[in-house]
């Protein structure tokens, strides 16, 4: 235990992380690397708000600009959304339902390094002849004529990061099956749980339509085939089903895990149970199934007959009532409560309005008739970012805040915290509101530049100032971390003081091995039953007893970077003689990994219950 307890230098942490297996510090690592590609687009996503501030605007080229506005949308949903999600997943969902650690460990650190190794890979097109330009979805007419190696990037990049991400729902889906702690019956999970649960299961089956879309775009680019090639055969609307039936559920896959934040942030801060928690359970079932029967409702304007329009047109429309009953069951847990208005309870409140407003967008371009107008325009813009912005965005903000303290044992300045969520509510809306009158006015998506003289001029100039303060606030969250951690002034177990379910019953951060005796859970809000008896933590449900811990393995970061260098391979193998044996190294470096793990009796290790005994004190201090 003592090794774990000591302090160690620069390059036995950058060991530890390289091979952890711990499912907090890889939701550490996922922090960091979504942090890193959430600055990224924000950074592209300004270089476009400062092209676009006024008319005939020649900041970027034309060319450029596709490839910044193509690479802001794939980085901010794959590469920042994604794997911010998934940070929050990991480190709070196994301590929610008092397991030690997700089912697969060591899938869990494979999941994290083919999700960035495929974003390095895709950010790689900068420095290499040129980032992808066909837009984030790629349509196949646009992809298969761009002539650089781009499009390879990003179907290659997203192959590698999509598998990550599956593996993860898999993981995710287990462990909530399997691991709950003796009483967390399924009607006992919290939300945030639930909604890890529903969303696993949409990555499940949302992610093999992208995966079949990204082989076949990949075999027209690469060997030759004709899946999308009109000319000879082919058919690119198959793109379009493929990628949407994938991209409408990635919507929810993003924003369930947000109502599953603000859910736990209401509760806490208004210091009351969930109103309504059966109801949520099942809004947020129903609005993962409702979530595959919608997809065409992004391809109205292709031609599929009235018939499929009205049929995605209800059945995106009914997607609203489970998504209004969250919204009225959050409004009456605040109803009566003792609210307190920390930063996380700020981005709660501010998310309801916002998340609203992008609703009522969403039904009003469900209309199918009316689509024909908004469709490809601005309005189509603002409704999608005040559903991620205003909905998931908001809720990363929000549960950084929330959950910083739990997994670093230090808290966020709260003045600071707020300081950052008032620029950023006020710049989130001056960029996208005035760009549903943009779109009304006719300006289309995806221009460059426009004349003036269109009346364009004053709503432009707007949203760029409001895209400037977003990233000011950005500026002062990382100015907020950065001193909140040379400060490191240490927590205790519950730092809100109002913590209800079982992650705030053990240290901050919590030791490698989570529980010392897995909780007996005895009702919802289990940790907030215990205290309302006057107890101090959990009652345990089971004695003090040795504890089986999987060791740390360095094959996840082999198997992947086999498998990096084997896409280069297979990007260049048509042009260069050197193609080919790179795709045959990599493949060779993954398979070899692979036999080293299936022949490796790696048993893991034990905490003996003598250690649990002497080290009562030790708080379990990161390694």
């Amino acid at each position: 235990m003592s090794t774990y307890a000591q302090k160690k230098g620069f390059g036995a942490t950058l060991w530890d992380y390289l091979t952890t297996v711990d499912h907090k510090k890889i939701a550490i690592l996922y922090l960091i690397a979504g942090g890193f590609f959430f600055l990224l687009g924000g950074l592209e996503a300004l270089f476009i708000r400062i092209q676009l501030a006024v008319p005939n605007n020649d900041f970027v080229s034309a060319g450029f600009y596709n490839e910044i506005l193509t690479m802001h949308g794939t980085t901010m949903i794959f590469l920042a959304a994604m794997p911010l999600v998934f940070a929050f997943m990991n480190a709070v969902m196994p301590l929610q339902i008092g397991a030690r650690d997700v089912a697969f460990p060591f899938l869990n650190s494979l999941g994290f390094w083919l999700f960035f190794f495929g974003g390095v890979f895709l950010n790689l097109s900068w420095f290499l002849g040129g980032a992808p330009d066909a837009g984030w979805t790629s349509y196949a007419s646009l992809s298969l004529t761009s002539t650089t190696h781009g499009i390879d990037f990003y179907a290659l990049g997203l192959q590698i990061s999509g598998m990550g991400t599956l593996i993860g729902g898999i993981n995710f889906l287990v462990t909530i099956i399997n691991m709950r702690a003796p009483g967390m019956t399924y009607m006992r999970m919290p939300m945030f749980t639930w909604a890890t649960f529903v969303t696993s299961a949409l990555i499940l089956f949302a992610f093999p339509p992208l995966t079949v879309g990204l082989f076949l775009l990949i075999f027209d680019r690469m060997f030759g085939s004709s899946f999308f090639n009109v000319a000879n055969g082919g058919n690119t609307i198959i793109w379009e089903h493929l990628f949407w039936i994938f991209g409408h559920p990635e919507v929810y896959i993003l924003i369930l895990p947000a109502f599953g934040i603000f859910s736990e942030i209401f509760a806490i801060f208004s210091r009351k149970r969930l109103f309504g928690y059966s109801s949520m359970v099942f809004a947020t079932i129903l609005i993962g199934f409702l979530g595959f029967m919608v997809w065409a409702h992004h391809m109205f304007t292709t031609g599929l007959g009235p018939i499929a329009n009205a049929i995605f047109a209800v059945a995106t429309m009914a997607i609203a009532v489970p998504t209004g009953i969250k919204i009225f069951n959050w409004l009456f847990t605040m109803w009566g409560g003792s609210i307190k208005f920390s930063t996380p309870m700020l981005w709660a409140v501010a998310f309801i309005p916002s998340f609203v407003a992008g609703g009522v967008t969403g039904v009003m371009l469900a209309t199918a008739a009316a689509d024909y107008q908004y469709h490809d325009t601005y309005f189509v813009v603002a409704h999608f970012h005040y559903v991620i912005v205003g909905g998931v965005v908001f809720a990363l903000f929000a549960g950084a805040h929330l959950y910083w303290p739990k997994m670093f044992g230090t808290m966020l300045n709260e003045t600071l915290g707020k300081i950052t969520f008032w620029l950023f509510l006020i710049g989130f809306h001056l960029t996208f509101f005035i760009q549903h009158f943009l779109g009304l006015m006719g300006m289309p998506r995806r221009i460059f530049t426009y004349l003036p003289g269109q009346g364009l001029e004053t709503g432009n100039l707007v949203s760029s100032i409001g895209a400037a303060l977003m990233g000011v606030a950005v500026l002062v969250l990382l100015v907020n971390v950065v001193t909140t951690t040379v400060k490191n002034e240490k927590v205790g177990n519950d730092p809100w003081g109002d913590g209800r379910t079982l992650e705030w019953a053990i240290a901050s951060p919590p030791p490698f091995y989570n529980f010392k005796q897995l909780p007996l859970v005895r009702g919802l809000d289990a940790y907030w039953l215990e205290k309302m008896e006057g107890k101090k933590g959990m009652t345990p449900a089971e004695p003090i007893g040795d504890i089986h811990m999987p060791n740390n393995s360095f094959i996840p970061f082999v198997l992947v970077l086999g498998l990096f260098i084997a896409a280069f391979g297979t990007m260049y193998h048509a042009e260069t003689s050197w193609g080919l044996p790179v795709l045959i190294l990599g493949m060779a470096v993954t398979l070899g990994a692979m036999f080293v793990r299936s022949i490796k009796d790696d048993h893991g290790f034990h905490i003996h219950k003598e250690d649990l005994i002497d080290d009562d004190k030790d708080k379990g201090v990161k390694a």
